[in-house]
């Protein structure tokens, strides 16, 4: 790293940033040889560096402090998740009625909200979960898999690591998890006892517990009376519940694909509840409804088999998604919080080929578990009536880790990140709140596990190692390869499927500026080094 940081903390860089001007960032540049390509400032060793917008930060600040001064509370975070959706199931990224499951209640954030069109996750579930919530590559926190049946990490991650559930919460915010956790299913891992104040759902995820009841799909576990005995030992697939401070409880044991088919509309039951119930205290809220759908295996709630025009049970998921999406936006509503409440929908990853053909739909190649586009370009949808100005459509780079920083500044709270960890999420609020607001991220950085393999900067994509798959098989055949004399490299602009790389014919002048943000990156792990939780998987 070059450079040390000329302003210590994140809300003073911000405060610095909203009385500065554009020619005032470039001479306060720590490295006057700097790519003149490079347009970020590193302000702390410990934080990426940022794209500076002194012009948009400072009216999404004025407009948040006008705001609180109006309600004089802070805003509520309601962040809807939903497991495994493709960009291509949405209406608004092309999906909707064209592809048999209509989600007009998706659609209507987009169109009264902010559509992001390169807005990234991590390719898998547990890595996803992590960056959102810790603001940090899952290289560095070490979830960097999912965990599977009896699995549990041999250091409790969660250890040495901060939630924004955890930093709101001791700045006033009531907060919770409903839905799928699969973050830790250990003590001491559960989401009640890493900051959140309630938590109501599963903590590993829908197929772990569907092949301990569905004899259809898995006759040849369930059909063995041993093979089930020993299953039950590792896997108890229930619906669980904590409070902050309170030993976990089992509200309910699923027993039948019929209890898997009402998951989701018990966790919209609670999120309702929760959202109704701290209105009334007048406390400010951040809520994670995160879907058990749609994620393999999908059986109808009551009264949603056939519901969708396909009447496949994926996408009659779909359309309960967007139902329930509705739902709780007219809690929200109702309650009159509308105006206080910042929201944001997105997937944790691309749709699951694999699970082929009761599976969702992206346009771009492959699909989870690699970090081709259909793996990891998901939707994301910001919405705040009043805050974010509606009808906006932007291609500005947002990774899902950039949640973390974003809601904290959104709720005034930067000044409690710690410096002990490295952040690798980026303040967002200037890019949402904005009316003309562009992002402040350059880069995007794609893993697979702890291993680097391709860099999204400005329109280009660039492979350092590149996912060699068998048809629909991203997960169960698929080899991870180096590539050869020189990086592959898409203009995603004209080649978004990633067809043919084109790097050594028309990126000449760009690998020199990949090669450097990668050094730089590379770089952090020397003070910040990433943790081994023991998921290594023999190789």
């Amino acid at each position: 790293m070059t450079g040390r940081p000329f302003i210590q903390t994140p809300a003073a860089w911000l405060a610095a940033l909203t009385l500065i001007s554009a020619s005032d960032v470039e001479a306060l540049q720590p490295d006057s040889g700097k790519d003149p390509f490079d347009k970020t400032i590193r302000v702390a060793d410990h934080l990426e560096p940022a794209i500076p917008r002194p012009a948009q930060q400072k009216a999404a600040n004025a407009k948040l402090a006008a705001l609180k001064e109006k309600t004089g509370q802070s805003p509520n975070i309601l962040i809807f998740l939903v497991d495994d959706m493709g960009w291509g199931d949405v209406g608004v990224y092309g999906g909707g009625v064209a592809v048999g499951a209509p989600t007009p209640n998706i659609d209507g954030l987009a169109r009264e909200g902010l559509r992001l069109t390169s807005f990234y996750a991590q390719s898998l579930c547990t890595p996803s979960r992590a960056a959102l919530m810790t603001g940090r590559l899952p290289a560095r926190s070490g979830l960097t898999r999912p965990l599977l049946t009896g699995e549990n990490p041999t250091v409790n991650p969660w250890a040495a690591e901060e939630t924004t559930a955890k930093l709101l919460g001791d700045a006033g915010y009531h907060t919770a998890l409903v839905g799928k956790w699969h973050l830790g299913e250990m003590d001491g891992t559960h989401p009640h006892q890493v900051g959140y104040d309630e938590y109501l759902g599963i903590l590993s995820v829908a197929s772990e517990m569907t092949q301990a009841v569905d004899v259809r799909l898995y006759p040849d576990l369930l059909n063995k009376p041993e093979r089930v005995e020993a299953l039950r030992k590792l896997v108890l697939p229930e619906v669980t519940a904590g409070k902050k401070g309170q030993p976990l409880e089992v509200v309910k044991e699923i027993k039948s694909t019929e209890d898997m088919a009402r998951l989701d509309q018990s966790f919209a039951d609670y999120s309702d509840d929760f959202i109704r119930r701290t209105v009334k205290r007048k406390q400010p809220f951040y809520l994670i409804h995160s879907f058990s759908r749609l994620h393999n295996d999908n059986y109808p709630a009551p009264g949603y088999a056939g519901k969708s025009p396909a009447a496949f049970p994926y996408k009659d998921g779909v359309v309960e998604v967007d139902d329930i999406v509705g739902r709780l936006m007219d809690t929200v509503r109702e309650t009159g919080q509308l105006e206080n409440t910042f929201v944001f929908f997105a997937s944790d990853n691309g749709a699951n080929e694999d699970s082929w053909p009761d599976s969702g739909h992206q346009p771009w190649r492959g699909g989870k578990g690699t970090t081709w586009e259909g793996g990891v370009r998901v939707p994301g949808i910001a919405y705040w009536p009043g805050m974010i100005p509606a009808g906006r459509d932007s291609d500005g780079l947002f990774d899902i880790m950039d949640l973390f920083c974003t809601s904290l500044a959104i709720a005034g709270e930067t000044d409690r990140i710690s410096s002990k960890r490295y952040i690798d999420g980026i303040d967002q609020s200037g890019f949402l709140l904005a009316n003309d607001g562009q992002s402040a991220r350059q880069t995007v950085f794609f893993y697979s596990e702890t291993t680097l393999t391709a860099v999204r900067w400005l329109e280009y994509k660039i492979h350092l190692r590149i996912f060699q798959t068998a048809g629909r098989r991203n997960i169960d055949e698929s080899t991870l390869l180096t590539t050869g004399t020189a990086p592959w490299v898409y203009n995603l602009y004209m080649d978004p499927k990633e067809r043919q790389s084109t790097g050594h014919r028309y990126f000449e002048w760009g690998l020199p500026r990949v090669v450097g943000f990668v050094k730089s990156h590379e770089a952090t792990f020397v003070e910040f080094p990433m943790k081994d939780l023991g998921l290594k998987v023999p190789r």
